[in-house]
């Protein structure tokens, strides 16, 4: 971390949202992961197309696009942006049993989109728990992290693998 201060808190310490009024505009880039553990046969049913509720992987598709969109209205102090592009991809494994879960959410702006890939990325996760939860009520969630981002003062940050 470069710089320690907190943007978020005014010289009194109170809460305020960021101007970045002054800040350049820039195309920015985030990429967000998450993985939802479940039971093999669980998994099969997305695989399959065989789950009761329906296409678990469009409906979870379309539900992270939408939180990405909204993250401003969640995430108190978060700015309305106007996302270029939000990608949602899913990637069955076998150990452990589930989906890998990565959003990318990309915007020319004056402020970055971290927050709206990771909240894309929870709530797919939260979709696909709430398709499946009548087969499966121990999936779990884990291992939601930022990835990658671009652009912005603060520059490329990328994860180290773990």
């Amino acid at each position: 971390m470069s710089d320690n201060k907190l943007t978020h808190l005014n010289e009194k310490g109170e809460a305020h949202m960021v101007d970045v009024s002054e800040k350049d505009v820039t195309s920015r880039v985030a990429i967000a992961e998450g993985f939802v553990e479940m039971a093999p046969e669980t998994l099969a049913l997305i695989e399959t197309g065989t789950a009761k509720k329906g296409d678990v992987l469009a409906t979870a598709r379309i539900a992270g696009i939408m939180a990405a969109k909204k993250t401003h209205e969640l995430i108190p102090l978060c700015h309305p942006l106007m996302i270029s592009k939000v990608t949602i991809d899913f990637t069955p494994t076998s150990r452990p049993e589930g989906l890998r879960v990565e959003a990318m959410v990309k915007v020319g702006g004056q402020t970055g989109v971290e927050m709206e890939a990771l909240t894309a990325v929870s709530v797919a996760c939260l979709t696909i728990y709430d398709m499946l939860k009548a087969v499966d009520r121990g999936m779990t969630f884990n291992r939601i992290r930022l990835l990658e981002k671009s652009g912005g003062k603060s520059g490329h940050f990328k994860a180290e693998n773990k």
